[in-house]
C-alpha cells in the first residue's frame, strides 16, 4: 500500500505541476498579439496538457489502486469528500483541454484577466485535498 502511496503523490504532483503552470500560459497567451509568439504558447500549452494528462492519469490509476487494495475507506467521510473534489479537478482539467483547443483554434474565450483568477481554482482544490488526506478529518454523512 505504501508503494501505492507513494507513486500516487508523486503523480499528483506532477499533475498540479501542470494544473498550475497552463493556466498561466493562458494569461501570457491571452495578452500576446505577436504571430511568433502565438505560435510558441500553442505548442507550449499542448505539449504540457500532454504531459499533466500523464500525470493525471496515473495518479487517478494509483488512486484506484488504493482504494482496491483497501476498498473499507470509501466508508470513509473524508475520502468522499476528497473524490467529489478530484471529480472538481478532472472536470477542470478537462475545461483547460477545451481552452487548449479554443488557443489553438485561435479563438481564445476570456480575458487575460478571467484567465488569472481561473489560474486560483487548482491551488484552492489541492490545498483541500490535501487537508482531506491528511487530517482525515471525522465529517459526519448526511
Amino acid at each position: 500500500m505504501l508503494w501505492l502511496k507513494a507513486l500516487h503523490i508523486v503523480f499528483v504532483v506532477t499533475w498540479f505541476a501542470g494544473l498550475f503552470y497552463l493556466p498561466r500560459l493562458f494569461v501570457y497567451h491571452a495578452g500576446t498579439m505577436d504571430p511568433i509568439g502565438i505560435e510558441r504558447f500553442i505548442l507550449m500549452e499542448r505539449r504540457l496538457f500532454a504531459l499533466m494528462s500523464i500525470g493525471a492519469l496515473l495518479a487517478v490509476t494509483f488512486g484506484l489502486a488504493m482504494i482496491a487494495a483497501a476498498p473499507q475507506y470509501l466508508c470513509a467521510p473524508w475520502l468522499q469528500v476528497k473524490l467529489v473534489l478530484v471529480a472538481l479537478v478532472i472536470g477542470y482539467h478537462l475545461w483547460c483541454y477545451r481552452l487548449v483547443a479554443a488557443f489553438a483554434q485561435r479563438r481564445p474565450t476570456h480575458s487575460e484577466r478571467w484567465f488569472r483568477w481561473f489560474n486560483e481554482v487548482p491551488s484552492l482544490l489541492l490545498i483541500a485535498i490535501v487537508i482531506l488526506a491528511v487530517v482525515k478529518p471525522g465529517l459526519p454523512l448526511r
